[in-house]
């Protein structure tokens, strides 16, 4: 699979949460939210959660059976070593 990551200067404008959880329209974006959530990782939702079953991107957290988040300090060093 191919992604693109957003730079380290970009993810540096994002309000960081070291101790929060990011679900994942927070992460790959979601055009269609009001307001529009812009990506983090303009990925797709197919290709996230491929690199989460080969371990290139971080583990999920089931919180319950209908929500999944992720570590937010996780996903910004992902973001921050590309």
């Amino acid at each position: 699979m191919y992604c693109h990551l957003v730079p380290p200067t970009a993810a540096a404008a994002w309000p960081q949460q070291p101790n929060g959880f990011l679900r994942l329209p927070q992460i790959i974006g979601d055009p269609d939210a009001i307001p529009p959530i812009p990506p983090m990782n303009p990925i797709c939702a197919t290709a996230w959660w491929g690199g989460v079953k080969a371990g290139r991107f971080p583990k999920a957290i089931k919180l319950s059976p209908r929500v999944t988040v992720w570590r937010a300090s996780d996903v910004f060093a992902l973001i921050n070593q590309k």
